[in-house]
């Protein structure tokens, strides 16, 4: 039996979230590809309706004009997250006649027999022969960026107490889904000035998606506090807090950011906002019950648990399944 040759190039083709762009850059760095990121667009009517209208026609055009060109020469794998982005990856391995693999990351909007294969977490609840369930968001969050980034930011870091904790915020992400509202603000700054009370040090980074009045309330409690504040000038200092904290409380918006702050084996605290995701609820239900996470309640605790390792675990099965040598 011949052994398929292993792919060596992608196209990580997405909406262009950060957060969708981390996780398909985590499985494409786990199956050491050089990738390629293709943000993408649909032009109306299009982008108004449902996922069935892509199913029914041809994806690539559909495109708006800004969006990258997808045509050959093709790359060995397209790497689709966003529903919307799965007939994509269908439609670039017709085209190619079998050339590129098609692999989706989350649930698709199509029937996943159409992919050759689907990453998705288990609360996405997809099934299927060529389905791949973790636990936690594929991302890019490794422990030799990790001790990279803490050499760099430990240094800058020292002089806030112990134990430090890092707050790392997400923000609204649709009016039916989470609403990072005053209310939600006040009662996150609230427990971050309990935090400080006890002890702690307090180190914050916004997101994109943080709103700015929530940004600037919960930017100036925790230096207010006596804390480090990123301001959004110089270099993220993402990674280096993930690092350097001994714990992270997150906001419960973001199935990405939780999942990379338990890569670090620390304790992780989410921070509830206002409304909810279906989706998302049982992603951190989920968590919870497991004992990865706990509540952010205004304290520090600590407890300690094996951190997930899905991403590099999902590339392992893809090799070992398609005999990638």
């Amino acid at each position: 039996m011949t052994t398929p040759t292993a792919p060596k190039t992608a196209w990580i083709i997405s909406p262009g979230q950060v957060g969708m762009k981390a996780q398909c850059r985590g499985i494409a760095e786990a199956l050491g590809l050089a990738f390629e990121f293709k943000d993408v667009a649909f032009r109306p009517p299009y982008s108004w309706l449902p996922e069935v209208a892509l199913v029914h026609g041809d994806p690539l055009a559909m495109l708006t004009a800004e969006s990258p060109n997808l045509s050959a020469p093709w790359p060995d794998v397209a790497i689709t997250l966003g529903s919307r982005c799965a007939p994509i990856g269908v439609a670039m391995k017709r085209r190619s006649g079998g050339k590129v693999f098609a692999l989706h990351v989350q649930r698709p909007a199509v029937p996943v027999a159409w992919l050759d294969a689907v990453v998705a977490p288990a609360h996405d609840e997809v099934v299927g022969a060529n389905v791949i369930e973790t636990q936690v968001a594929l991302h890019h969050v490794t422990p030799a960026k990790l001790a990279a980034a803490a050499e760099i930011w430990a240094p800058k870091l020292g002089g806030l107490k112990r134990p430090l904790i890092a707050v790392i915020l997400g923000g609204s992400n649709g009016w039916r889904r989470f609403q990072m509202t005053e209310a939600a603000v006040e009662r996150l700054a609230s427990g971050l000035k309990t935090l400080a009370a006890s002890g702690c040090g307090l180190a914050i980074t916004p997101s994109r998606r943080t709103d700015p009045p929530a940004r600037e309330k919960l930017v100036k409690t925790v230096r207010d506090l006596g804390g480090y504040a990123w301001d959004g000038e110089g270099d993220n200092p993402y990674l280096g807090l993930l690092a350097v904290a001994d714990g992270i409380v997150v906001t419960e918006d973001s199935v990405s950011m939780t999942s990379e702050a338990l890569s670090t084996g620390k304790p992780v605290f989410v921070a509830a906002l206002e409304g909810r995701s279906g989706r998302i609820a049982a992603f951190q239900a989920g968590l919870q019950a497991k004992g990865f996470t706990r509540p952010f309640e205004g304290r520090f605790e600590h407890w300690t648990y094996a951190p997930p390792d899905d991403t590099a675990r999902a590339a392992r099965l893809l090799q070992q399944k398609f005999g990638w040598g």
